[in-house]
Protein backbone atom coordinates (compact mmCIF):
# COMPACT_ATOMS: atom_id res chain seq x y z
CA UNK A 1 0.00 0.00 0.00
CA UNK A 2 2.83 2.38 0.82
CA UNK A 3 4.59 1.98 -2.54
CA UNK A 4 1.39 2.53 -4.46
CA UNK A 5 0.54 5.64 -2.46
CA UNK A 6 4.04 7.03 -2.98
CA UNK A 7 3.88 6.44 -6.73
CA UNK A 8 0.47 8.11 -6.90
CA UNK A 9 1.78 11.12 -4.98
CA UNK A 10 4.77 11.45 -7.32
CA UNK A 11 2.53 11.22 -10.39
CA UNK A 12 0.03 13.65 -8.88
CA UNK A 13 2.81 16.10 -8.04
CA UNK A 14 4.13 15.90 -11.58
CA UNK A 15 0.66 16.51 -13.03
CA UNK A 16 0.15 19.47 -10.68
CA UNK A 17 3.53 20.95 -11.67
CA UNK A 18 2.70 20.65 -15.39
CA UNK A 19 -0.70 22.25 -14.81
CA UNK A 20 0.84 25.07 -12.78
CA UNK A 21 3.40 25.71 -15.54
CA UNK A 22 0.78 25.73 -18.31
CA UNK A 23 -1.64 28.09 -16.59
CA UNK A 24 0.28 31.37 -17.10
CA UNK A 25 1.45 30.32 -20.57
CA UNK A 26 -1.82 29.14 -22.10
CA UNK A 27 -4.95 29.44 -19.98
CA UNK A 28 -4.53 32.93 -18.52
CA UNK A 29 -3.99 34.68 -21.90
CA UNK A 30 -6.98 32.88 -23.42
CA UNK A 31 -9.17 33.86 -20.49
CA UNK A 32 -8.09 37.54 -20.63
CA UNK A 33 -7.95 38.28 -24.37
CA UNK A 34 -8.95 41.96 -24.10
CA UNK A 35 -6.18 42.68 -21.59
CA UNK A 36 -3.55 41.14 -23.88
CA UNK A 37 -4.90 43.01 -26.92
CA UNK A 38 -4.48 46.31 -25.04
CA UNK A 39 -0.92 45.40 -23.99
CA UNK A 40 0.04 44.53 -27.57
CA UNK A 41 -1.44 47.78 -28.87
CA UNK A 42 0.73 49.70 -26.39
CA UNK A 43 3.84 47.61 -27.14
CA UNK A 44 3.51 48.00 -30.92
CA UNK A 45 2.47 51.67 -30.83
CA UNK A 46 5.50 53.29 -32.52
CA UNK A 47 6.51 50.44 -34.81
CA UNK A 48 6.23 50.71 -38.59
CA UNK A 49 5.96 47.16 -39.93
CA UNK A 50 7.73 47.93 -43.19
CA UNK A 51 10.83 49.07 -41.27
CA UNK A 52 11.21 45.89 -39.22
CA UNK A 53 9.63 43.22 -41.43
CA UNK A 54 12.17 41.30 -43.55
CA UNK A 55 11.28 41.10 -47.23
CA UNK A 56 9.26 38.07 -48.31
CA UNK A 57 7.84 37.19 -44.89
CA UNK A 58 4.22 37.27 -43.77
CA UNK A 59 3.10 40.58 -42.23
CA UNK A 60 2.25 40.60 -38.51
CA UNK A 61 -1.25 39.56 -37.62
CA UNK A 62 -3.34 39.64 -34.48
CA UNK A 63 -2.55 36.41 -32.59
CA UNK A 64 -5.89 36.64 -30.78
CA UNK A 65 -8.08 37.02 -33.85
CA UNK A 66 -10.68 34.34 -34.38
CA UNK A 67 -10.51 32.56 -37.70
Amino acid sequence: MGRRLGAMMIFGGFAAAVGAALYPIYYHPMAHIQQYKKEQAVNRAGIVQEDVQPAGLKVWSDPFSRK
